[in-house]
């Protein structure tokens, strides 16, 4: 059974995102609640949240009842909305600044009983 937990508008660059997720797709949620933890990046913390939230979803909604069993399927990260804004500079010019935003979705899927 698929399990998803989506996180909308998070104010990080999803190139920086995409460094912590790799680092986490196709490992169990125990292996990869350690990897998060001690990864140190800003989006970790955030990925860490996601993934707690995407084991209580499975337990929650989908009756999942050992959740070491789960691993993570698949993790994607996409470009959100681009806040834009200008900073002044020299001889009366401006420099545009972009700040990112992504938008990141993990699946999990429970192993087979072996």
């Amino acid at each position: 059974m698929e399990t998803r937990a989506v996180l909308k508008f998070v104010r990080v660059p999803p190139r920086k995102a995409r460094l912590v997720v790799d680092l986490i797709r196709g490992q169990d949620v125990g292996q990869a609640l350690t990897i998060v933890r001690f990864t140190p990046k800003r989006a970790a913390r955030i990925v860490e949240k996601l993934l707690r939230s995407a084991m209580a979803n499975a337990q929650h909604n989908h009756g999942v009842r050992d959740v070491e069993r789960l691993f993570v399927k698949a993790v994607t990260v996409d470009e959100g909305p681009r806040s834009k804004r200008w900073v002044p500079r020299a001889m009366g010019r401006a420099t545009p600044i972009q700040k990112r935003t992504s938008h990141i979705t993990i699946v999990l899927e429970e192993r087979p009983a072996s």
